[in-house]
């Protein structure tokens, strides 16, 4: 994704927020294995399927992310394609970064 010159404010209020929204996110995902830990099954089965969905799920922006200025795009579109945050979570961003986001989540 190309670099865009995004406001200033825009960087600072990622930054506020990108805490708050991966601990949201995961603990969506501490859920999501709990209910594949209680399931029925092997529980080999299900240790493995935990275990590797947790190596998938650890390489995502959502649970790591590369915190540079250069990135804000690419991190804001790979939060909302993750499921970590909806587009409505944009509320206070510029309305060029809100619109390339949009148009990149919809691709």
């Amino acid at each position: 994704m190309p670099h865009m010159n995004y406001p200033k404010s825009d960087w600072k209020l990622f930054r506020s927020k990108i805490a708050d929204w991966q601990e949201a996110y995961m603990e969506k995902l501490c859920k999501a294995y709990a209910d594949i830990l209680s399931s029925g099954g092997s529980s080999a089965k299900r240790f493995w399927t935990v275990e590797e969905r947790m190596n998938e799920d650890k390489k995502k922006v959502g649970v790591r992310v590369e915190m540079r200025r250069s990135r804000l795009l690419y991190n804001i579109v790979s939060l909302i394609q993750e499921g970590a945050i909806p587009l409505e979570e944009l509320d206070g961003f510029s309305d060029e970064l809100k619109r390339d986001a949009e148009a990149r989540t919809n691709w």
